[in-house]
């Protein structure tokens, strides 16, 4: 463990990489007043992000400049109160780190926060800040913020702009964020999508229900998301019932997971083979499996990413919305190894990518599931249409799901 983090009570919660990265706005704006946290995977000037690893940050020089995200906020009247802890080089979504500890889930304890934004979905369930800024490549945003029990949005893929991001798969990377409050959630949307205002003209007219999605899902978190279905229709014009993949989910999660995985080696290869970082358990072997996945071998792959993008533009058109399951049950126990994790954690993708490949925004909401634990309940909306989808969860949706 190294001491970056300070010695604030606040981190009773384990949610900081560092607590003393304090940075002030540099103009009044629609964020004045709020405070934000950052995963430890963005560049803030001065300072070395970390990305959940002692070797990277060892191996790196702080920053020159902010990233994009970080000066946009900042100039939004936002302030910066500290870096949060991530899964180690992004690369998982259960939210333990085998280096820094594991992020305190207030929602839920005793049990995982998600990952690998889990410092910043921990950091907003906590009411440490206002809102945090995460990265989503394959769920990293809407695990954690599921789990946690916030609002959290995974925008269009390449909405937000990544400079200053440590990437890991940039096919997929995305650069999103988490609140307790929707409206909140918009706003800072209206601050990072300033480029999208044209397309809140327009209601969703058509609410789909992705069926082999919520067959993922156990019988609680079904019970408890259904409930809100009679709401939900009652918000559209049309309602209906889908199967988003008609080749199976397991095929589009598989062709997820070997293209990140040959981004993320052709990202990472020429540091890991030089510096031969010490990884956690389940790290270090996705990052063994990366190396072993070649671009000759993976043409089905992105035959199958082209299929589901034109799968999900299809089915959503310019006036759709999908409905799903975020995850398929409430945060499994801390400290569970095994095949059981494994098995939840590819059932997990199962749900995550889809909009992951299609490259599409979705939100997670929160709602209760078993023994009180809070699950997500998503809506995915078609390419560019974040700032659309973030004011109807805002002023239309919240209501009907209002816990």
């Amino acid at each position: 463990m190294n001491d970056r983090k300070g010695t604030n009570s606040m981190q009773s919660w384990n949610v900081y990489a560092d607590e003393r990265v304090v940075v002030e706005p540099v103009a009044e704006g629609l964020l004045s007043g709020k405070t934000f946290a950052v995963k430890d995977v963005f560049d803030i000037a001065g300072y070395t992000a970390g990305a959940g690893n002692p070797d990277w940050l060892r191996t790196h020089e702080p920053a020159k400049e902010h990233a994009a995200v970080v000066d946009r906020l900042l100039r939004s009247g936002a302030r910066l109160a500290g870096t949060t802890i991530t899964d180690e080089i992004m690369y998982s979504i259960n939210g333990e780190n085998a280096h820094y500890g594991t992020p305190v889930n207030r929602k839920a304890p005793g049990r995982i926060p998600g990952g690998s934004s889990s410092g910043s979905a921990a950091a907003v369930a906590a009411e440490l800040a206002d809102f945090a800024i995460g990265t989503d490549t394959g769920g990293s945003i809407r695990v954690p913020s599921a789990y946690c029990g916030i609002y959290g949005i995974r925008p269009t893929h390449g909405a937000v702009h990544t400079r200053g991001l440590i990437p890991l798969a940039p096919s997929f990377d995305t650069v999103g964020w988490m609140a307790r409050d929707p409206q909140l959630l918009f706003e800072v949307g209206l601050m990072l999508l300033d480029n999208q205002a044209g397309s809140r003209a327009k209601e969703f007219r058509r609410m789909l229900f992705a069926d082999d999605v919520w067959s993922l899902t156990d019988q609680h978190t079904l019970a408890a998301a259904s409930a809100y279905f009679p709401a939900l229709r009652n918000l559209v014009e049309e309602a209906s019932h889908v199967k988003v993949a008609p080749g199976g989910i397991s095929g589009w999660m598989n062709a997820f997971r070997m293209i990140q995985g040959i981004e993320i080696w052709r990202e990472h290869r020429e540091w890991v083979e030089r510096v031969n970082p010490a990884f956690g358990p389940g790290i270090a072997e996705r990052f063994a499996w990366a190396s072993t996945l070649k671009d000759q071998d993976s043409s089905a792959a992105y035959t199958l990413r082209e299929e589901a993008r034109s799968r999900m533009d299809e089915l959503l058109g310019n006036d759709g919305v999908l409905v799903l399951p975020t995850v398929p049950a409430i945060a499994p126990l801390l400290h569970l190894g095994g095949t059981e994790v494994e098995q939840r954690r590819l059932r997990t993708f199962e749900m995550s990518c889809i909009a992951g490949l299609a490259g599409l925004p979705q939100i997670t909401v929160p709602i209760r599931g078993e023994l009180g634990c809070p699950v997500g309940l998503s809506f995915v909306a078609g390419r560019g249409q974040d700032l659309r989808l973030l004011e109807w969860v805002a002023n239309r949706l919240d209501a009907s799901v209002n816990q």
